[in-house]
């Protein structure tokens, strides 16, 4: 009872106006304390992935305890324990898609897929489902299923026959291939597929409502097509072990008066198949872990390569996060710096590509919330797309792209990764900081005024930092509202500043 019992006075202390604020928080926290329990002793009791899990997906379901500064990471209210088990990726679970099918009438899409539409591409993944004749197939997570049916537009669309569901693998409920969820809940993966898919969830994960929302949907189409166009082929030529994950194309269902149903996907290229490149999450590798003893990934990844090599731990631990810099924090700060594009680059959203010794040579960026578009700079991006960005949702005063990537590139990924090594013993917090404001000292003089982002790294007092205590008090949703206003930010003291002799 202590984590709820100081959840409840931190609460008094923040929000004593509004017993609805501290009830909520107090409640977060038991059930986040509560599956956090529940998935270690679940892991002790089956600490080995099994044999046919890629490293991909072994690292999306190693995040057993959540973000390590946020009150709820697990907080997960609106499940069953049937439900919790299936669709929670800390437990491994896996399901069958429920399935349904839309008269084109009532359906949006749109593709940037080589020759394919939307539609294409989500019946190449239906096997043996037979949609009613003049119909399109639309896949739905279970739990969304269940909660778009209760919605009063989806109810008229039934009624009126534009809508039919067909069940959990089709109507005969035979199931289908099982799908495994990712660290976000909605994102699930087959190995064997050529998509992922991200689905629109109505349950409240860490501070929002997982439901896509439009703009997300046409951010992912119009990043694809950009990349495509040329952006892609650049970022390539620099830093030829990064990459963006793409998410080219979408389906919605919209109700009898336009109105979104809650019933969309994305699809989500998928270059993590079995046989792909050993591309792991961030915040997965850095995760302590109860079936490794209270150790991460990353720990026992760096000793192993101490081992090997037959040199120090720390100096091995020092290397490591030399190379990961160089490999996804350097390739982040270039894009944002040439071309404009910000990327929301945390932990959680970035991926790691490791050699066969398990050294950082590349990374991925995925998620298509999180694009920023410099007004002074993204018109280098328009050679290929015209005035891209604009309408996108995400173009915004260059102040608010460098106070997001400041938290997201500076304190959670970089600082992040320098925490998880010093608080496991692997290497000395002050080392790695200094070798963190070499690159970062490199950047601020090779880019100038178009990166005031690293001058502001390694020279500013305090550095702006997601308060996601005050954020969840608030009951701030992250997915709505003005991009300036959606989370609570505030001063910490910054360790990159000074010499690090």
């Amino acid at each position: 009872m202590a984590a709820p019992a100081l959840a409840a006075l931190l609460a008094v202390e923040t929000a004593a106006d509004d017993p609805a604020a501290v009830a909520d928080l107090t409640g977060r926290v038991s059930d986040s304390v509560r599956r956090v329990t529940d998935f270690v002793h679940e892991r002790r009791l089956a600490p080995h992935d099994p044999a046919d899990t890629t490293p991909f997906l072994a690292a999306e379901q190693a995040l057993i305890c959540g973000h390590p500064l946020h009150p709820t990471p697990k907080s997960r209210e609106g499940l069953t324990e049937a439900e919790l088990r299936a669709y929670s990726p800390e437990l491994r679970g896996s399901f069958a898609l429920h399935w349904f099918a839309a008269d084109p009438s009532v359906l949006s899409a749109d593709s940037a897929l080589d020759g394919r539409s939307a539609q294409e591409a989500v019946a190449e993944l239906a096997e043996g489902i037979e949609a009613p004749p003049g119909t399109v197939l639309v896949p739905a997570h279970p739990w969304q299923a269940k909660d778009v049916l209760t919605r009063p537009a989806v109810r008229a669309l039934l009624d009126a026959g534009l809508l039919h569901d067909l069940g959990p693998g089709g109507p005969a409920g035979t199931g289908g291939p099982a799908w495994s969820p990712t660290s976000s809940v909605r994102t699930v993966y087959r190995a064997d597929a050529p998509v992922m898919l991200k689905f629109s969830l109505g349950l409240r994960i860490t501070n929002s409502r997982r439901e896509n929302q439009r703009i997300e949907l046409e951010r992912g189409a119009a990043i694809d097509r950009l990349l495509t166009a040329g952006l892609g082929d650049a970022l390539r030529a620099a830093h030829p072990g990064f990459d963006i994950v793409r998410d080219p194309a979408w389906l919605a269902v919209e109700g009898p008066d336009g109105e979104p149903t809650g019933l969309d996907v994305i699809l989500r290229d998928n270059p993590f198949r079995t046989g792909g490149p050993t591309a792991v999450c961030a915040a997965g590798l850095v995760s302590v872990r109860p079936d490794l003893d209270g150790s991460s990934q990353l720990a026992v990844l760096v000793r192993t390569l101490a081992e090997r090599t037959g040199r120090s731990v720390s100096a091995t631990a020092e290397e490591w996060f030399a190379r990961y810099l160089d490999a996804v924090v350097v390739p982040v700060l270039w894009l944002y710096a040439t071309y404009g594009l910000g990327l929301e680059a945390h932990q959680q959203n970035t991926l790691v590509v490791l050699d066969e010794d398990g050294w950082p040579v590349g990374g991925r960026y995925r998620d298509n919330q999180g694009y920023y578009f410099s007004p002074t700079r993204s018109d280098a991006l328009y050679t290929w797309a015209p005035g891209v960005g604009r309408d996108l949702g995400t173009y915004v005063d260059d102040e608010v792209v460098d106070e997001r990537l400041a938290y997201y590139v500076g304190v959670n990924n970089l600082l992040g990764m320098v925490g998880a090594l010093g608080s496991e013993g692997l290497a000395g917090e002050r080392d790695l900081l200094r070798t963190a404001a070499g690159v970062l000292d490199k950047l601020a003089a090779e880019h100038g005024d178009r990166l005031r982002l690293a001058t502001t790294l390694r020279t500013a007092p305090t550095l702006r930092c997601k308060a996601n205590l005050l954020t969840r008090v608030r009951g701030m949703d992250e997915l709505s509202g003005p991009l300036e206003a959606q989370s609570v930010y505030i001063d910490l003291i910054n360790p990159l500043k000074g010499d690090h002799k």
